[in-house]
């Protein structure tokens, strides 16, 4: 199912990045410029020997793609890529724990909505792509964006999706309503699997609660979010009452987690599951003739998932910050681009190299994403995540007998702790 591409081009251009060498906050100091030529190519000199070497932290799942492309970096400029792993738990709190204290790494590998949390605690440093900008897709840069300043290279842009086993379903509905009764007539055990759990899953709901118009901030005239909640009011309302409905037509389950629901769906036992692509190599591994599809509209609007772009970041206290820079430039270009998609499989953040990419599963998730919006990285969207899994799964498991009141207590809970 996939057919993976070769052309790489390599560039070595030096781009102009800024880093707090040790002061207070991301904006304190400027770190030293890299304004000329300093990425040697392999196509036009040797690699240096000893150049230095940089500390990278990456959880477990990109560790090992981070280490191949550091032997590349190496190759083409004789630094050293020293790649840690960290559990995924801990990449980001560890590193805003020891950053201060100059135990930190000089890179760190994560998600874009970290940047708030990383900006407040004053241990990234922005950077300036420059005209390399207009190069990245333009969902990426924005994920990466914060008060106007950009702080990360991104790499990656991923999303959920419908998947469908095609065995069970040869053709999709336009709503959602129209697939559950499809899913149900198929005679399925599950008519749709969507992951919950005991505390509730919001980012698998997502592509379903903002199709009734109930975003989870709102957005000002540039594009970034706000501060204030969009999904209260008669939109929030409509969506926990939708909530409730698909509970009763066991649809919804806190009892069906993240393992349950994927196992069930290479048992066969559901036409259709939400998921991303970090479940698709096992799909392919068991054989299942699939499809990735954009998820049906449940409320009218568009289904607009959430955006998931992962980058890399530049510790405001790092030493090295000159070879920091370096390793920043080279991931925007195509080659370090590409090798990132070819071992990760993930759908680059630059156009050059998103756009050579043949794969059908990747195009199925990029239609699917088409109308998402970054995941919201301001620090208001900390204080969210726990009251809004615990009003949906209060409103699913049926603890919560009005769905409306329910929703407009997590509203009241989470402007706050604000």
């Amino acid at each position: 199912m996939r057919k993976h591409f070769l052309a790489m081009a390599a560039a070595g251009l030096a781009l102009t990045m800024t880093a707090c060498g040790g002061g207070a906050g991301p904006a304190d100091t400027t770190a030293p410029s890299a304004s000329t030529d300093t990425t040697a190519t392999a196509e036009t000199s040797a690699p240096m020997e000893d150049a230095g070497t940089l500390t990278l932290w990456a959880d477990e799942n990109r560790v090992d793609s981070f280490k191949a492309l550091g032997e590349k970096f190496k190759t083409s400029t004789g630094v050293t890529l020293d790649v840690v792993e960290k559990p995924t738990a801990d990449v980001k709190t560890d590193f805003i724990a020891q950053a201060p204290t100059g135990e930190g790494p000089d890179l760190i590998v994560g998600a874009h909505d970290w940047v708030g949390d990383l900006v407040k605690n004053g241990v990234i440093a922005p950077v300036e792509l420059g005209d390399k900008v207009s190069g990245f897709s333009e969902t990426s840069i924005q994920g990466f964006t914060m008060d106007g300043s950009l702080y990360g290279v991104p790499y990656a842009i991923e999303n959920i999706a419908l998947v469908r086993n095609n065995k069970l379903a040869a053709e999709t509905p336009a709503t959602f309503d129209e697939l559950v009764a499809q899913g149900k007539s198929s005679g399925a055990e599950f008519p749709i699997l969507i992951q919950q759990g005991a505390e509730g899953d919001a980012y698998h709901l997502y592509p379903l609660q903002s199709s009734f118009g109930a975003p989870v901030f709102t957005t000002g005239d540039n594009g970034e979010y706000t501060g204030e909640l969009g999904m209260g009011g008669e939109n929030g309302a409509k969506f926990a009452a939708y909530l409730k409905k698909l509970a009763d037509d066991k649809v919804l389950s806190a009892a069906i987690g993240g393992d349950q629901a994927k196992q069930a769906f290479l048992d066969g036992k559901s036409p259709y599951m939400i998921t991303g692509p970090w479940n698709i190599a096992d799909f392919e591994k068991a054989g299942i003739d699939f499809s990735v599809l954009p998820v049906p509209s449940a409320g009218g609007q568009p289904s607009q998932p959430f955006l998931g772009i992962q980058g890399v970041y530049l510790s405001s206290k790092s030493e090295n910050a000159l070879l920091a820079n370096q390793f920043l430039d080279y991931m925007t270009t195509p080659e370090a681009q590409t090798t990132m998609y070819e071992l990760a499989g993930r759908t680059p953040a630059l156009t050059e190299s998103a756009d050579a990419v043949d794969d059908k599963v990747l195009a199925g998730f990029g239609e699917a994403g088409k109308d998402g919006q970054p995941m919201p990285s301001i620090p208001e969207m900390g204080a969210v995540w726990t009251f809004w899994g615990a009003a949906q799964i209060s409103i699913i498991d049926g603890t919560a007998k009005d769905p409306a009141a329910a929703w407009k207590t997590m509203i009241t809970n989470i402007e706050g702790a604000f």
